[in-house]
């Protein structure tokens, strides 16, 4: 069954830079696209980014310009690289992938914390 680990969240400084990973056991990664959601505190998880096979990118308008999805098929694994920071970019960030959208269960995302 797929399965994905997100990494790289923490604590950061409004304005800052945090760059997510999600690592994908799947043997058909590169025919997948990766999409990344993030679920603020008493709110419903909602999409943000998504890196298609092609490495063609789409965006949620707030964080255009400043999130920039990748992914790297030798190593099965996306990236989302955040800059300009801000406190509203708070939220457990999560990672799923498939070919006509998410496909497999939640893992257990990264948190991102920005203080003001």
């Amino acid at each position: 069954q797929i399965q994905f680990v997100e990494s790289g969240g923490g604590l950061v400084q409004f304005g800052g830079s945090l760059r997510l990973a999600c690592a994908v056991s799947t043997f058909d990664f590169r025919s997948n696209a990766v999409y990344w959601y993030r679920q603020a505190p008493g709110k419903q998880r909602i999409w943000i980014a998504t890196v298609a096979s092609d490495t063609s990118t789409n965006y949620m308008d707030s964080v255009k310009g400043r999130f920039t999805a990748s992914r790297d098929n030798a190593k099965n694994t996306g990236y989302l690289q955040m800059m300009d920071l801000k406190p509203e970019d708070t939220a457990l960030y999560f990672c799923n992938a498939g070919r006509y959208g998410p496909s497999g269960p939640w893992g257990p995302g990264t948190q991102v914390t920005v203080s003001s």
